[in-house]
């Protein structure tokens, strides 16, 4: 007869808290990071590869809490995952957030600002240059095995973020505080050509004005102010490329240590 194996409620309570806790964290994570976290990416599929990768990180984990998942303790714990997550997401997030905000400042320059239509992968309205910098900026991340890159991040955070340790919340919201002020500084880099090209043009329109009031600047200046938009938004493309390469593996570099690891 086949062996009969007994199993306590301590055993079962253990075991579905070493499966539960990090699938906790790693849904949340999943549920806002970029490529993964898009609209266009199902449900199930965000489910599925969670629950794969828990499998293969779980046993490696250290030592976990002893409590009970549905006890007040327990909920707490899952409470702290979401929460550690959903900033390691949004930490992800920000550099596509800085992206997205250069391609609006260099619309605002080209006076394509109200050129804005609904995008369901944010899901939010966005200007073209956003659009065409939000593509790049994904197919560029997705040929640098960026989606890897969020994997391994991931199951590092376990290390530096371990589930026993009690996360301060107050220090989480702080360190993303202080990385969002960046994305103001990283959309300004990306934009700064545009942004001279702009200036420059603005200022002859200037000149011209005062040199010859009878000018229509209006009726040519629009046309003229999107045709050197457009044709120094080509020039730089490829370094604008470059620079999002660089930003993109950085940024996702050094999210341990944004995130206070040792």
């Amino acid at each position: 007869s086949l062996p009969v194996i007994q199993l306590s409620s301590a055993q079962l309570e253990a075991w579905l808290a070493a499966f539960l806790f990090p699938l906790v964290r790693i849904l949340a994570v999943f549920s806002v990071a970029p490529v993964l976290g898009n609209a266009g990416v199902p449900g199930r599929v965000r489910i599925g590869l969670a629950v794969l990768i828990t499998l293969m990180v779980a046993p490696g984990l250290p030592s976990l809490p002893q409590v009970n998942p549905g006890s007040g303790a327990g909920l707490a714990i899952v409470a702290e995952q979401i929460i550690v997550g959903l900033a390691i997401g949004f930490a992800l997030r920000l550099i596509f957030a800085a992206i997205d905000l250069a391609g609006a400042l260099i619309d605002l320059q080209m006076g394509l600002g109200f050129a804005a239509y609904y995008d369901p992968q944010m899901p939010s309205s966005s200007t073209l240059t956003s659009q065409l910098f939000g593509i790049l900026a994904t197919l560029i991340f997705l040929a640098l095995n960026g989606h890897l890159l969020i994997v391994a991040v991931l199951t590092e955070s376990f290390s530096w973020l371990p589930i026993a340790a009690t996360p301060s919340g107050a220090g989480l919201l702080e360190t993303l505080v202080a990385q969002g002020a960046r994305v103001f500084a990283v959309a300004l880099l990306i934009a700064l050509p545009m942004i001279a090209a702009m200036l420059v043009t603005n200022l002859t329109f200037g000149v011209l004005t005062r040199a010859a009031p009878q000018l229509n600047v209006i009726a040519i200046g629009f046309p003229l102010t999107v045709s050197v938009g457009l044709i120094v938004l080509v020039l730089t493309l490829p370094t604008v490329g470059a620079l999002m390469s660089r930003l993109l593996i950085d940024w996702v570099g050094a999210l341990p240590g944004i995130f206070g690891a040792r």
